[in-house]
């Protein structure tokens, strides 16, 4: 076929959705359009302008009119169901409306049809299809039947197109078509000559006039399901072996009747032309069909028929096929010279110069030029007619012929203007596929530095200073407690820091996931870890975001809690040709950051009345004070409840090297409140800060524990006289075990830091060498074993707590 076309715009959309689930659907004068987004936009052809706009909860994949007596329908596949809207109210009284779910009317569903006053819906569940027949109603739909079409993967197949193809097919009448006319039938409703109806789907099925569904699946099947037999059993017609984008009935040459052929294209290219041998269109009997099978440029993304052609686009160009070129082709499939002639022939689509088409429509009204008029909806979201002209049509009456050179200039401007869209169109692509590559590059980029930088954690599994120090992105926290209603929750604000010459753009994901110290989860046990995710737009170098999230409730013990924090990108949403769905790569991308550890203490609740220093603090390293107090004047003794303590010492010296460096002897009374603020204020706590309560310089400090026991937590110097060193003495009292095992296991972290920091110049004596050493490795062994008491294995928790406690007691520890 030799042809040109002229393209007429009628208006601009805002495209903002998926290319491979764009629809068209005309009802004069309106145009329904579906960009694959959660929006449908109604426009007036005649007045050539938009009429309404509906938001939808999800992003349609499919719409379908009803009008019934003074109804005028239109109903919307979605993810979130299939939505029923009077489109005469909303064109009468609204210009946008909200689709809400009180116009929800069936689940949700990939494609819809209509069949008389049957909905027809088929959506992809776990493991197949599910197709659902629905009687509507004023009100709503109700079902009737279901049937489940088993799921068929393509292998090593990339599936972009998501909604199945869905036809009707009825039996047409042998005899001469009465006058006036049968009214046209329904968009994707097609008839078909008698004895090819019968050809295709059985004697039975033709005899009862029952119409017949056919859906053309994203697996590649043509299945066919009759509407009004008692054995409800779908048929296999043909397979493509790729996703279908078009189905439709055709005329066997330009001047025959319509229905007497088939036609499938798949997404590949793969097309096959059904149609009744010539011998059994003549005699009227037998029972052969003949299947002309052939490979179109590709890939498909979007097809329409019209008579006897088929007009279908690549995305780079439209194409028109003659179909009627398969004719004369032997029945019953054989392979012969005529089958092969009818296939060269399906081979040599014409060009119209018309590119990133993505949805195609009969037009509302017939081409002024005599050829056939098409809708068509463009990637950038025009909406454009393209009149198909045809040369050998003859022109109507008190129409002038046109002359060869009016031809040839029209024919020069129309391939300039095509050729200028085109070449848009490549450097629009050119330019995102650059944007994305630059982007890839960065997040590349990102990954190799995060595993140069040195990413690492803290003492104990990540909480000091230093935890990933060396990285260029790194998270740090602040611990809070804070009041919702009548519940107080211990909250982790957490500080992500771009400290990388990068900046990270759209598409990365903040991942943290908080891990109690607990076994694993035994089988089929919910498992105590929680996950949490915070989208990040841009974060630009040397910026810093903060996010927040709940740890704990008031009276949760389970401490220290383990905050593993990573980047995670998505590739769902590169893609290398912009609107192309199939460039889609899938997966994602982790990059691992730091670590931090929330404790006891980073959950210890300090009010703001705080008593300062006492004279006569005990210098017990552990004790533990239980029974009854002493006499009262009455000899009668007040039972009180039983106390646990426990201390470690730290010697002045460590401290004023790490805490207070080149400060005088004069000032060593200060090294008590300068440990205690150092410890509360989250110091070693490996980029976790604790909130500060009250006031500063105190030597006692009374809170209250993350499971409710009251606590208190003093620092005394140790006489010189009785120890071999001076030292600070921090002791921790509570009515709680677990408090007391808790907070002096945080602690012991803490202090672990401490030594890791001193200078090895400092260190040089041999008796604070060895006593480092000492030190060093008992605190690691306490902290083993209470972590493993806390998280209550090996027996029951508290007597885990009860021999450590023992421990402690009967082996004073000294840090030095």
């Amino acid at each position: 076929m030799d042809g040109r076309c002229v393209i007429h715009t009628w208006t601009q959309f805002g495209f903002s959705g998926s290319c491979a689930a764009a629809k068209l659907l005309v009802r004069e004068p309106h145009v329904f359009v579906c960009d694959g987004s959660s929006r449908v936009y109604v426009f007036d052809s005649r007045e050539r302008k938009l009429a309404a706009l509906l938001h939808l909860p999800a992003a349609a994949t499919d719409l379908v009119e009803d009008q019934v007596e003074d109804l005028h329908l239109l109903y919307v596949a979605c993810a979130s169901g299939v939505y029923c809207v009077d489109l005469q109210r909303l064109l009468d009284r609204f210009f946008t409306l909200n689709v809400s779910g009180e116009s929800l009317v069936a689940a949700a569903s990939s494609s819809l049809l209509l069949a008389g006053s049957v909905l027809v819906t088929l959506g992809e569940t776990a493991s197949s299809w599910l197709l659902t027949l629905h009687q509507t109603r004023p009100g709503g739909c109700e079902t009737l039947r279901s049937l489940r079409l088993p799921a068929v993967r393509l292998d090593g197949a990339t599936r972009t197109r998501t909604s199945p193809v869905l036809i009707c097919l009825h039996r047409g009448d042998a005899a001469p078509p009465p006058s006036p006319p049968p009214p046209p039938l329904p968009r994707r409703h097609f008839r078909l000559q008698p004895a090819f109806f019968r050809l295709l789907f059985g004697a039975e099925a033709a005899l009862a006039g029952s119409p017949v569904i056919l859906c053309g699946l994203p697996d590649g099947r043509l299945v066919s399901l009759p509407l009004r037999l008692p054995a409800w059993r779908p048929g296999l017609l043909h397979s493509l072996e790729q996703p279908v984008v078009e189905v439709a009935a055709a005329a066997a040459s330009p001047t025959g009747e319509p229905g007497r052929s088939l036609v499938a294209l798949g997404e590949g290219g793969r097309l096959v032309l059904i149609r009744a041998a010539e011998e059994e269109e003549r005699e009227g009997g037998g029972g052969r069909l003949s299947f002309t099978e052939a490979c179109v440029p590709a890939p498909a993304s979007c097809g329409r028929v019209d008579g006897h052609c088929l007009y279908y686009s690549t995305g780079s160009d439209l194409l028109a096929l003659d179909l009627s070129g398969g004719g004369g082709v032997g029945g019953g499939g054989g392979v012969g010279g005529g089958r092969d002639a009818a296939a060269a022939a399906l081979r040599s689509p014409t060009s119209l110069n018309v590119c990133r088409v993505v949805a195609l429509a009969e037009a509302p009204r017939c081409s002024a030029a005599g050829g056939v008029q098409l809708l068509a909806l463009s990637a950038a979201g025009r909406l454009q007619t393209v009149d198909v002209l045809a040369r050998w049509a003859e022109p109507g009456p008190g129409v002038a012929p046109p002359t060869p050179e009016g031809h040839g200039l029209g024919d020069l401007l129309s391939a300039i203007g095509h050729v200028c869209g085109r070449a848009s169109h490549l450097e629009t692509v050119l330019k995102s596929r650059n944007q994305t590559l630059k982007h890839l590059n960065q997040v590349m980029n990102v990954t190799l530095l995060q595993a140069g930088g040195g990413v690492g954690g803290g003492a104990g599994g990540g909480v000091g200073g230093g935890a990933g120090g060396g990285a260029s992105i790194r998270c740090r926290g602040r611990t809070s407690w804070t009041r919702l209603l009548q519940d107080r929750r211990l909250t982790l604000t957490c500080v992500l820091e771009n400290r990388s010459p990068l900046d990270l753009d759209g598409g990365w994901t903040l991942s943290l996931a908080v891990r109690p110290p607990s076994p694993p989860a035994p089988a089929g046990g919910r498992n105590p870890s929680r996950g949490f995710s915070f989208p990040l737009r841009r974060l630009p170098s040397g910026a810093s975001l903060e996010v927040s999230l709940p740890l704990a409730e008031a009276g949760d013990a389970h401490f220290p809690l383990t905050v593993s924090c990573s980047l995670v990108f998505s590739l769902a949403g590169v893609q290398l040709v912009p609107g192309d769905a199939g460039t889609d790569a899938g997966g994602s991308l982790g990059v691992p950051l730091n670590t931090l550890t929330v404790d006891w203490l980073h959950g210890l609740q300090v009010p703001g009345d705080v008593v300062h220093a006492a004279a006569g603090v005990s210098s017990h390293f552990l004790n533990r004070r239980d029974g009854r107090g002493d006499g009262d004047g009455d000899g009668a003794g007040a039972a009180r409840p039983r106390t646990y303590s426990s201390c470690v010492r730290v010697s002045s010296a460590l401290l004023n090297r790490t805490l207070a460096p080149g400060s005088a002897g004069s000032e060593r009374r200060d090294l008590r409140a300068s440990l205690l603020d150092w410890l509360l204020s989250g110091g070693g706590g490996g980029g976790v800060e604790t909130e500060r309560h009250g006031d500063g310089g105190s030597a006692v400090v009374h809170g209250r524990a993350p499971n409710g026991a009251a606590v208190t937590l003093s620092a005394a110097e140790v006489d010189e006289g009785a120890e071999p060193l001076p030292a600070v003495q921090l002791r921790v009292e509570s009515s709680s075990l677990a408090a007391v095992c808790g907070l002096h296991h945080a602690a012991l972290r803490r202090i672990q830091v401490l030594l890791q920091n001193v200078p090895e110049e400092t260190s040089s004596s041999p008796i604070q060498s060895s006593g480092l050493r000492r030190a060093l490795q008992r605190a690691q062994m306490h902290q083993t074993r209470i972590s493993a008491a806390l998280a209550g294995a090996g027996g029951p928790t508290s007597r885990r707590l009860l021999d450590v406690y023992r421990e402690l007691r009967e082996n004073p520890l000294l840090v030095v």
